[in-house]
């Protein structure tokens, strides 16, 4: 699943999205129906696609030893815990996909299925550890405690190229998608028991580029926060390259080792 990442896809992940409010249409008799986020969507992010593993392989592609959190800012807490880390112990408390939580999700190498659930949800599928997350765009509130390996992810769209007032001066033509996940259940940013805690905060950032030569890649931005585990938020650009259908679709259950 290795390959090269166009200049083009890795510059997009990195450009700053401007939030925009979208105009009222119209001047005058009964106001407009709400535009949906499914009918604003800037680009369309639905479709089977697979990881592309272009960093950090030996974390990723294999399980790395015991007490090897290299590039994870850990505090003195978190390099403690992740010390402790016990394969077995996590399987026989049913914990083997505690490193397939939302934190660490797109990381885990393997295919991603996402479509709309209805017109304000979009959903994500994994074939690794058979994972699902929802992404709210009412702005509802979250349950109260723990809402899962997945947690509850609040999403909206930020458009490129506002405007003064936050208006853009035409119609959106691209943006991205930005999720905020709170709510979840501790677990690992990676296999080897690199700890997130409970009230860590997950902000990712959805971008779809199209090149040139045909290839459609998203690329997710991650940023975690976690000041109970980390001694500054811990980033990362993950890489999905688009498939034509779901052919190589593989679904596999989590694994703690």
């Amino acid at each position: 699943m290795n390959g090269k990442i166009p200049a083009a896809a890795a510059l997009a992940a990195l450009a700053l999205m401007v939030p925009v409010s979208m105009p009222a249409q119209g001047s005058g008799g009964a106001p407009p129906a709400p535009v949906t986020p499914r009918a604003a969507a800037p680009e369309d992010l639905t479709g089977y696609w697979v990881s592309l593993v272009t960093e950090d392989w030996r974390f990723r592609m294999v399980t790395p030893p015991k007490g090897d959190y290299a590039s994870v800012p850990l505090n003195p807490e978190g390099r403690r815990v992740a010390d402790t880390w016990d394969p077995a112990k996590d399987e026989a408390a049913g914990n083997q996909c505690k490193s397939y939580g939302a934190a660490a999700l797109m990381r885990v190498p393997g295919r991603l299925h996402i479509t709309w659930a209805d017109d304000n949800n979009l959903k994500i599928e994994t074939d690794a550890g058979t994972q699902t997350r929802e992404f709210h765009f009412n702005g509802a509130p979250p349950p109260a405690g723990d809402a899962g390996w997945q947690g509850y992810s609040v999403a909206n769209w930020e458009f490129a190229g506002a405007g003064r007032g936050g208006r853009a001066a035409q119609a959106p033509r691209a943006g991205s998608l930005k999720v905020v996940t709170t709510h979840m259940r501790p677990g690992y940013l990676r296999k080897n028991g690199v700890p997130y805690s409970a009230n860590a905060v997950l902000t990712e950032y959805y971008t779809r580029t199209d090149e040139p030569n045909g290839d459609t890649w998203l690329i997710v931005t991650t940023v975690v926060e976690d000041p109970q585990y980390l001694q500054q938020n811990f980033i990362t650009s993950t890489h999905f390259k688009k498939e034509a259908d779901g052919s190589k679709w593989s679904p596999a259950p989590c694994a703690s080792r």
